[in-house]
């Protein structure tokens, strides 16, 4: 039952649920990583079986981001986001007291299936309560809000572990989660597909699970079973057999769980390519940072996790900014515009050494990653149907998700082989560098098209004339 309030009150709250739900998930995963080490001494496990922790957590959120997105559509948003909140705040408090690592694992994959639901579904939510008028700055500033999270992750994993302990970053998701659902128990109004049958495609859900399964358990343990073991190749040929077998299965079948048009839309194919992309460098990023700052500059954690500070508040920025952004530009002039502030900021952390200079400039690149990664979502949802934007905020998230993943595995994997040739910090640097050409390249790319756009609809557009045309007598 929905409390009766009006619109406006019913957009509050709507915004007010989304937004708490997206912080919790941002904050609980990029806080668990400083925290491994200490899981790995409370449990007594070694710190590459406590890397379970996280893996097990992608991979469930990878496999199902599509599947929570159409459910959406064709259940219902509210329902579907009531029961990922859900999920997500009790695999909370399993994880918060899990005796043993077996148990922390399977509420950590509890958790990946309600942010599964979670993530694609608020999207929508938004996008289907507010008009479209302010849609895009209501996405911008729930995403800015989700942002906040991510950037004080590292902060509060650091703080945690190395006061309280580890399990008070899963505490500290019970209370915000609770507040959260009975938020939207109370304020989301129902939406969904109104032309969706009441039925998903099955046979499309389990290959597309097994293929990011075996694609996401590749990449996360490939750097640890070896790139050429028969397990790493066996994963990688099943996401390939599963992938081929998806794509007939939904070309085929009468209502699909992707509807394959959408790779038609090419605004949406840039736009998620070039978010996927920022999103790979962010993650790229904050990585060598955490490692730069604790490993060569000699930072305890929470000192670590403390310099994150510095580009927190530029993330949050970054989600009303792209959202203001959006009503001016064409969307590839803004993911350019992210490039490149990106591109030059990690280029800049391989040359700064005064911390008075290394603070901002990482704050800068915080700015153009953030933007990048957030104003994705918020562009799809202005170039699909509000009616698919489960499915849409769903593709795009897999996307992101599963590239972030892969940018992780290769950086692991190009640390470990040139670690033994040069000094850590000089690897680092490396991949930096490597990153922020990648992305002043593609902006400037985007660039050239953007303009090459904006030149030919200007050419194609009817000419207007302030006099009446000429008529015969």
């Amino acid at each position: 039952m929905r409390w009766p309030e009006s619109p406006a009150a019913t957009r509050r709250g709507a915004f007010v649920a989304v937004a708490v739900a997206l912080f919790c998930i941002q904050l609980d995963f990029f806080a668990l990583n400083l925290a491994l080490p200490g899981i790995a001494a409370e449990l007594d496990v070694t710190v590459s079986a406590a890397q379970w922790a996280l893996s097990a957590y992608m991979l469930a959120i990878g496999c199902f981001f599509v599947i929570g997105g159409r459910t959406g559509d064709v259940f219902g948003r509210r329902v579907t986001l009531l029961v990922g909140i859900a999920l997500f705040t009790a695999g909370s408090v399993g994880c918060a007291v899990a005796p043993g690592l077996g148990l922390l694992v399977a509420a950590r994959i509890a958790q990946g299936l309600g942010a599964a639901f979670v993530f694609p579904v608020s999207v929508s939510v938004i996008t289907n309560a507010f008009p479209e008028q302010t849609r895009a700055r209501a996405l911008g500033a729930v995403f800015g809000v989700a942002n906040i999270g991510t950037a004080l992750g590292p902060f509060v994993g650091g703080g945690f572990t190395e006061g309280p302990g580890w399990r008070w970053i899963f505490w500290l998701m019970v209370p915000l989660g609770l507040l959260s659902l009975v938020t939207a128990l109370l304020y989301v109004p129902h939406s969904r597909d109104p032309s969706a049958p009441r039925g998903l495609d099955l046979p499309g859900c389990a290959l597309t699970v097994c293929a990011l399964a075996a694609l996401t358990l590749a990449v996360e343990r490939g750097d640890a079973w070896g790139w050429g073991s028969a397990r790493t190749l066996g994963c990688l040929a099943a996401a390939a057999v599963s992938g081929g077998l998806f794509l007939v299965r939904e070309r085929r079948a009468r209502h699909p769980l992707i509807d394959l048009r959408l790779f038609r839309n090419l605004p949406y194919v840039l736009v998620t390519a070039m978010g996927s992309l920022s999103n790979m460098a962010y993650a790229v990023t904050v990585l060598l940072a955490t490692l730069t700052l604790q490993g060569v500059r000699g930072l305890s954690p929470l000192l670590a996790g403390t310099v994150f500070l510095a580009p927190a508040l530029m993330v949050a920025v970054s989600g009303p900014l792209g959202a203001r952004l959006g009503r001016h530009l064409e969307p590839t002039a803004v993911m350019a515009l992210a490039g490149a502030v990106a591109g030059t900021g990690m280029y800049a952390l391989t040359e700064v050494t005064a911390w008075w200079l290394y603070v901002p400039v990482f704050a800068w690149c915080g700015l153009g990653l953030g933007l990048g990664y957030t104003f994705a979502g918020v562009a799809t949802q202005q170039v699909v149907a509000p009616a698919r934007a489960g499915e849409a905020a769903g593709v795009l998230l897999t996307f992101l998700v599963t590239s972030g993943a892969i940018a992780l595995a290769g950086a692991a994997a190009a640390i470990s082989a040139t670690t033994p040739q040069r000094p850590p910090g000089e690897a680092y640097d490396a991949l930096l560098r490597l990153g922020g050409t990648v992305l002043l390249s593609t902006a400037l790319a985007a660039t050239a098209a953007t303009a090459a756009t904006v030149v030919r609809r200007r050419r194609t557009a009817p000419r207007r004339t302030d006099r009446a045309p000429l008529r015969d007598p």
